[in-house]
């Protein structure tokens, strides 16, 4: 794992220097501390700071083919790297290192773009193409690793997290855009390839990007989570879905242990990280290492269960115990990291996580994000199913009552009460609505907007959707509602929120690689085979995981009702000390200058939490939402500075 910064000359009369080079890549040292290399050529520049992992003396990077025609640099893993160089070396490629990374160069010389559908991996790319002076992005599948540019007078700029770019020149605007701004404060994060940064994209996953001199970029998908029309018939039966899911599960934690250094995992005592180290115990030899996080919050501990799969797989595990003063504490910097405003504290915890883990000196984890997704584990895919059953029978008044089986674990759920809830799930959307799954979560976060300054509240909110409808509309066409949801649900929160705020972004802060087993790409494409009446029989979640793992893993594990990952919101703020941090990000002088939110209103919903710390969903997505929103405005947009260091350290430039 690493991290990758550099630019390209579209139509520039010059190249930036090195020393530009050397300030983008110095932003990401977190990402990459054993060192950093350097390549520059006619058009472009390319630099990597180097988290060792795979062959730890020879795979420094940039890398070249043979004539040294092309040069690549990568953020990430291609795990099946070793079959991919053994067809290579046959088809009389040479190598000149053990690494992973050699091998893109040579299937780019192959297959040229195409070569990107062969790789089993979690990457974000930049190869540079010396002879034709071109520059190829591409990104994986499911968006695990990101990847980052802007084109700023006639030079593309790009990195593995905005701060590189930044630091490219003083010059390149910092500002908010409003409009995404508003898309976070409804769908949790950006829609679609536009950042909360004007003028910074992310590639989006499962797509490659060519930049050449005088024609820009431009960007074509090479896969997508091929979900189909579930209700035309069951494909396989339960148990066989079971079995095939079972083996590759296995053999996707098989590859994701290749790796020169140890490797740990993340337990948190739900079903589908207790799948992961239950696959490593019984189906490697791999040490078994495992960390969590526990609460003194007990609305969110989950320490009786991490404990009993500890004890029953015996591994030596190791926790990271959070208070509500731990996340206050941190909140800043996991902002720092995530570089877009947050609804939920749930990062924190997993950046002191992370810290606990290279305290221990290991660099990789295997974790259980994405199960959920593609198996059918939500809440949000419960309730639209409840949710479609109701609508077949409007009138009934014992139907509703299924409503109350949602959210037990919420300290103040919504279903508390079986009319409030009826009330509170109601769209008026009928179940053939592009988007019948999410709008009551989005019409409940929409909510935020009351705390708007003026300029927000003019923005016009239906265009968010509209922008939504016109990316997805072809792809959720023909399919069934609970494939619908899933896909939103993976495109949406998975990619632009849990694998980057939660997952890439809070382990990197301390040089740490997630790998995820749910999400290798087979096992992706299998799960959306399944049929929907299959991944949840009737309201059991993740019914053919669980069938998969039932001989593998305490009964206990199996039957327990999902408990999603979170953390104390307001509370971590107002249940202990009240960190100093608050009077300063949230002054109404503040507040007022960034422009984004009402300075009255903010002022009302302080003295609120300050008055009652457990409050109500809504307050709780909304103080997180304006605190990280003010917090992301001082750091990049008032105030951004990076200390750099008069010489670098351990650097190779690579010629």
């Amino acid at each position: 794992m690493c991290g990758i910064a550099g630019y390209f000359n579209i139509s520039a009369d010059h190249s930036p220097s090195q020393d530009v080079l050397e300030k983008m890549i110095h932003t990401l040292a977190h990402r990459g501390p054993d060192g950093y290399g350097f390549y520059t050529g006619k058009g472009a520049g390319l630099a990597h700071a180097r988290l060792s992992i795979i062959d730890l003396e020879g795979g420094w990077q940039p890398i070249h083919n043979e004539d040294k025609s092309l040069w690549v640099i990568f953020n990430g893993e291609i795990f099946n790297y070793l079959e991919l160089r053994q067809e290579l070396e046959e088809r009389g490629h040479r190598f000149y290192t053990n690494s992973d990374t050699e091998v893109i160069v040579h299937l780019y010389e192959e297959s040229r773009e195409e070569c990107f559908a062969q790789l089993n991996g979690q990457f974000a790319i930049a190869l540079y193409h010396a002879g034709e002076n071109t520059l190829v992005f591409a990104r994986d599948r499911m968006g695990v690793r990101p990847l980052f540019y802007t084109i700023h007078d006639g030079v593309l700029y790009f990195g593995s997290e905005v701060k590189a770019i930044f630091a490219a020149s003083p010059l390149l605007p910092k500002e908010i855009n409003p409009g995404v701004l508003r898309e976070i404060f409804t769908f949790w994060m950006p829609g679609g390839a536009e950042t909360v940064f004007q003028g910074i994209h992310q590639l989006e996953a499962g797509h490659w990007a060519r930049v050449s001199v005088g024609k820009g970029i431009v960007t074509r998908e090479f896969w997508d989570i091929p979900f189909a029309d579930g209700l035309a018939g069951g494909l396989r039966g339960e148990e066989e879905c079971a079995e095939r899911l079972r083996e590759l599960l296995i053999d996707s934690v098989r590859l994701r242990l290749r790796a020169d250094v140890p490797v740990g995992a993340y337990l948190s005592g739900g079903l589908d990280s207790s799948t992961i180290t239950s696959l490593i115990h019984h189906y490697t030899d791999n040490p078994l290492k495992t960390f969590s996080v526990s609460f003194s919050d007990s609305v969110y501990d989950e320490q009786a269960e991490q404990q009993q799969m500890v004890d029953f797989l015996s591994t030596d595990h190791h926790g990271e115990h959070c208070t509500y003063e731990k996340i206050a504490e941190v909140f800043p910097d996991v902002i720092w990291h995530t570089e877009i405003p947050i609804l939920r504290t749930a990062p924190a915890p997993l950046y002191l996580l992370s810290s606990l883990v290279r305290r221990h000196q290991y660099k990789v984890v295997l974790t259980g994000e994405g199960a959920d997704e593609i198996l059918g584990g939500y809440d949000i895919f419960k309730e639209a199913k409840i949710r479609a059953f109701i609508n077949k029978c409007p009138n009934s008044s014992i139907r509703p009552l299924l409503l109350k089986r949602l959210y037990p674990y919420l300290a103040l759920s919504p279903t508390k009460s079986a009319e409030y809830a009826r009330e509170f799930f109601d769209t008026g959307a009928s179940v053939d609505d592009l988007f019948y799954s999410h709008l009551p979560r989005w019409k409940t976060t929409g909510w935020t907007s009351v705390f708007f300054a003026e300029k927000m509240q003019a923005i016009n909110g239906e265009a968010a959707f509209e922008k939504l409808a016109a990316r997805f509309a072809a792809k959720l066409a023909g399919l069934d509602y609970f494939s619908r949801a899933q896909y939103l649900e993976a495109k949406l929160l998975l990619g632009n929120y849990l694998l980057s705020s939660q997952g890439d972004r809070m382990a990197m802060a301390h040089s740490i690689e997630g790998r995820f087993p749910f999400l290798d790409h087979r096992v992706v494409e299998l799960a959306c085979t399944i049929p929907p009446t299959l991944r949840m029989k009737v309201l059991n979640e993740k019914n053919i995981l669980k069938k998969a793992m039932a001989q593998l893993l305490p009964q206990s594990i199996v039957k327990r009702k999902k408990q999603p990952y979170m953390a104390p919101d307001i509370l971590s703020f107002f249940g202990g000390k009240e960190p100093e941090y608050i009077d300063y990000y949230l002054s109404s002088k503040l507040v007022a200058e960034a422009g984004f939110f009402n300075p009255k209103a903010v002022q009302q919903l302080l003295m609120k939490c300050r008055k009652k710390a457990r409050q109500g969903f809504r307050e709780n997505m909304a103080f997180v939402g304006i605190l990280s929103t003010q917090i992301l405005y001082d750091k990049f947009v008032r105030n951004f500075q990076v200390d750099f260091p008069q010489k670098l350290d351990n650097v190779k430039i690579i010629s």
